[in-house]
């Protein structure tokens, strides 16, 4: 079965103390959501129309790409998702993986 992947890719962040609110409870409900936080952050080098210097930048796996639409869709991650309202710009998506 493939895997399930958050790939998240931050533009801007125009209130850090939103984006911390977010991180405190995001964090912990991607776990119960059986997710593997594998990037934050790191060195970006951007190709084709790709964001020059992204402000940040995650991926997360999930044994499955149900299990990762499952975990964005539950209450714990909905909420997170309140706490960082305008917070940032990102893209966000959830892709599945090959076997």
């Amino acid at each position: 079965m493939p895997k399930g992947y958050w790939v998240s890719v931050y533009r801007t962040i125009s209130d850090p103390e939103k984006l911390a609110a977010y991180d405190k409870l995001a964090g912990p409900a991607v776990k119960a959501g059986g997710g593997r936080t594998l990037v934050v952050g790191g060195r970006v080098v951007a190709h084709d129309a790709g964001i020059a210097e992204p402000e940040r930048t995650v991926l997360v796996e999930f044994d499955s790409f149900e299990q990762a639409v499952a975990a964005r869709e539950s209450a714990a991650y909905q909420e997170a998702l309140v706490a960082l309202s305008d917070g940032v710009e990102r893209d966000f998506r959830i892709v599945e993986g090959i076997d």
